[in-house]
């Protein structure tokens, strides 16, 4: 990246968003002012000629955006192509995209976003706002806006609101985001709706390689699936109008309720209700259902006077319930008195300032403590565990700490087990822990926290992937209570389940100044997220590639390379995916890391390998094989053995494969490498399909597909269950051969996997055929030869045109058939793959 490019403006040096814009803008003048037309279509010209569809070319509008400043974002992929467009130099490109990475990692935050298919909990003992649910029972508009001041009960309403519409049968489908429009902590901005989109569509079905780039174009498909739905899309605590205006259904049949502390007048066609605080009569019920056995006392006014210097507010009153509850033996007129007391003497504005300040008072000193040193967590929500670690004591401590803020009302339950806060509390705790705690005390309270998350990380992967030790490298021994995960399911549940706090665990350290936890967090993920989450790989594995390049450690930031290059060859990103390992494989040369060289050649074998380039691929892993014998690593040895297998497997020399995976498979079992074993049985079982062998090829797909649920690899499940589908089509069971193609179907559209998605889309189509349905058949390998081109995979495009022809002559359009035919023998031929002369076979026969 030291090269100089004399009179280009410098992209290395900025540090916001505006100042890289700037740096866009100059470059257009130097490179002549192009009008935005030119721009545009060199950028889609470069973009088709990379297979991307027509439905995600950039319009004219988006290359303009690219050049605006006070953008709160940018489409990376984008702005690197204008680049390339303006000045097409390797060097500069990728000094560009260096400098987007590192400008827009400030806003990887707001990609970060959890949303449910499911409301939050109904809560207990909801009282008052009679009035606006009776306007929900009688009839939701198609968007309803909820506003109101911070602590006024918003998002308790939508949440009841909801529920009801649920019980009246009115929804059958449900998305819920709490869009963090007003998170006290910078580091977590409102949420991208991009993001939320992102979130949205895949709880919808659609795989993360069929997520359109654009934020228009996401927003399309999203109406256009809920489109004759009946779902109800609550959309919490936005921050204004163009955050919600995109996640809008726009259809009759949809119910949307918006939760706001700002009036979003300008959201055209809602109906808003402006909630105020509770009446007197409805804050009294609220005191009395809350704490039923305190006595009003000689003072009949007692619960007015007590709503009055809460201001009313719903969570001011709730918070008061919970000292109320610490004072037996008081009636409501002595807290009235006290109340009114303490608001004179410290001449508090506000009734949330008042409740929040008697709530923290009324704690002990250690219950104060444990209060401010939570909020010190990066993430949504937290268990007891992550509570321990933090304060530093025991399990049984932490619960209990947990439970008496819930019930003081410092703390919400969002669901068994797990806890998280008003953003109010937050910022006020978090406050008061700047205030009260010294920086050092934080400090060690936050370095526990990530130690507990990277211990317990390594733990729940080694028990799902026990053959895998370089996730274990470095990881501190445990010095606060972690789960039992030692079965490899519970292990699974609890990496599913802080997922998303993992990836805000990574942001923060990389961020905040805990790079080396950054990075082994980073390794430790690998093997999970290799699994099937690729788009968090990819964020996880750029925060600690920045990390370990801003510490200045060459082979932790070779490891990241390596492992985003895998990340982005998941996701069909091949000239990333290379990028980054022939980079990663430079600096592990230049340390003399020899297994680390392993590493990264075995992958970019993989790239070659996917890309067809099979000479390339097999010199990749005969290298690697080398180095890994050399290093004495087994598990190494026995995946490049797999790897060079799989190449001959796809050339057709089916014999040397065999031997290959045959000494590929006693090493995985010696190392107990259970993935590596299911991916060699995978693969036997394909050759014993090709070799029309299909009860051994059942045999060993079934042995596999175990392997693979056992370890929870849905991607290599999805594998299995696509092969699996096949051998049904070719033994004759063409129905049960479509379910589990459409069973792997789905389980690839959720991972983005658009290799298997096209293999499975292909299975369907002959099993169509098989099944006498032609027509259907032609449906489904016409779509895989779309999601083929897309991946950039000629063998399954090849495959897609063979299918295609075979229906076609089935349909008698023979003129079409041949067509196909010939298509899918170019290919085969160009490939020199051995189902060329299969193709040939037919088209003789045909003429």
């Amino acid at each position: 990246m030291g090269v100089s490019f004399a009179g280009l403006p410098d992209p290395g040096q900025v540090t916001t968003l505006d100042e890289l814009v700037e740096r866009l803008r100059l470059l257009r003048v130097w490179a002549g002012g192009p009008p935005y037309e030119t721009i545009k279509n060199r950028v889609n010209a470069a973009w088709a000629n990379m297979g991307r569809p027509a439905g995600e070319l950039a319009g004219k509008t988006t290359i303009v955006d690219c050049f605006r400043l006070g953008r709160r974002r940018l489409n990376t992929d984008l702005v690197v192509a204008v680049v390339q467009a303006l000045h097409p130099d390797a060097g500069y490109v990728a000094q560009w995209r260096q400098a987007l990475r590192v400008v827009c990692g400030e806003s990887v935050a707001a990609s970060q976003v959890r949303v449910q298919d499911t409301l939050p909990q109904d809560v207990a003992g909801f009282t008052g706002r009679a009035a606006e649910l009776d306007r929900f029972r009688r009839g939701a508009a198609t968007v309803s806006v909820i506003e109101g001041m911070a602590g006024v009960g918003k998002t308790q309403l939508a949440v009841r609101a909801g529920h009801v519409l649920v019980q009246q049968r009115r929804c059958d489908r449900i998305l819920f985001v709490n869009l963090r429009g007003f998170h006290p902590d910078t580091a977590q901005p409102p949420a991208d709706p991009t993001a939320v989109l992102d979130g949205f569509l895949r709880l919808l079905g659609v795989s993360g390689r069929k997520i359109p780039h654009e934020l228009d174009a996401r927003s399309t498909l999203y109406r256009r699936l809920l489109a004759d739905t009946r779902a109800l899309v609550v959309l919490d605590n936005a921050v204004d109008v163009d955050q919600v205006r995109p996640l809008l259904p726009d259809t009759p049949g949809c119910v949307t309720l918006i939760t706001s502390r700002r009036n979003l007048a300008d959201l055209p066609g809602a109906d808003h209700l402006v909630l105020d605080m509770f009446s007197t009569d409805d804050a009294q019920r609220f005191l009395t259902r809350a704490a039923p056995a305190v006595p009003v006392g000689e003072d009949p006014e007692a619960g007015a006077r007590i709503a009055r210097c809460c201001g009313h507010l719903p969570l001011a009153l709730g918070l008061v319930v919970g000292h109320m509850r610490a004072k037996p033996g008081w009636t409501m007129t002595d807290h009235a008195d006290w109340l009114d007391e303490r608001h004179r003497d410290r001449r508090l504005d506000t009734g949330i300032e008042l409740a929040l300040d008697l709530s923290y008072q009324n704690l002990s000193a250690q219950r104060q403590r444990v209060l401010r040193l939570l909020a010190l967590h990066p993430g949504h929500d937290l268990d007891a565990y992550a509570t321990a670690a933090l304060v530093g004591t025991d399990l049984d401590t932490a619960r209990a700490h947990l439970h008496h803020l819930r019930d003081d009302h410092l703390l919400q339950q969002e669901r068994h087990g797990r806890f998280t806060f008003h953003d109010l509390v937050r910022a006020y705790a978090g406050t008061h822990s700047l205030d009260e705690d010294r920086q050092p005390d934080r400090r060690a309270a936050l370095t526990r926290l990530f130690d507990h998350y990277l211990v317990t990380t390594a733990n729940a992967v080694s028990s799902v992937h026990p053959a895998e030790t370089r996730h274990r490298q470095g990881t501190p021994p445990a010095a606060t209570p972690t789960p039992d995960l030692t079965d490899p399911s519970d292990a699974r549940t609890w990496l599913d389940v802080e997922r998303t706090t993992l990836i805000a665990v990574v942001a923060h350290t990389a961020t905040r100044g805990w790079p080396t936890h950054t990075v082994r967090l980073s390794r430790a993920l690998f093997r999970h997220f290799d699994g099937g989450h690729f788009t968090d790989a990819v964020t996880v594995h750029e925060h600690a590639h920045r990390a370990a390049h801003d510490s200045d450690d060459p082979i932790a930031e070779a490891h990241a390379l390596t492992d985003l290059g895998l990340a982005y060859r998941r996701l069909s990103r091949t000239e990333q995916a290379v990028e980054c390992l022939e980079r990663a494989l430079d600096l592990f040369r230049q340390a003399g890391d020899a297994l680390g060289q392993a590493r990264a050649l075995g992958n970019l074998g993989g790239v070659a390998n996917l890309s067809n380039r099979y000479g390339a691929a097999s010199d990749h892993y005969a290298e690697a094989l080398t180095m890994y014998r050399q290093a004495g690593d087994r598990i190494g040895e026995a995946r490049a053995l797999a790897d060079l297998g799989n190449v001959e497997r796809l050339r057709g020399r089916h014999g040397m494969a065999v031997d290959y995976y045959a000494e590929a498979l006693p090493l995985h079992r010696q190392v107990g490498d259970r993935e590596g074993e299911a991916w060699a049985l995978t693969c036997l079982g394909d050759i014993e399909i090709r070799r029309e062998r299909y009860e051994p090829a059942r045999e060993h797909v079934r042995q596999a597909l175990d392997l693979f649920r056992r370890s929870g690899n849905r991607n290599g499940e999805a594998s299995t269950l696509i092969l699996l589908g096949t051998v049904h089509t070719r033994l004759g069971h063409p129905a049960d051969a479509a379910d589990l193609h459409r069973r792997g179907l789905a389980y690839v559209r959720e991972t983005g996997d658009r290799e298997n998605e096209a293999l499975a889309l292909n299975g369907l189509g002959e099993a169509a055929l098989a099944d006498g349905r032609p027509a259907d058949a032609v449906s489904h390998h016409a779509t895989a030869r779309t999601v083929a081109i897309e991946a950039g995979s000629r063998g399954f495009q090849a495959a897609a045109e063979r299918g295609l022809g075979d229906a076609h002559h089935a349909l008698g359009d023979l003129i079409t058939a041949r067509q196909h035919y010939r298509d899918a023998l170019t290919l085969y031929s160009e490939l020199d793959l051995p189902e060329a002369v299969q193709v040939r076979e037919r088209l003789t026969n045909l003429e």
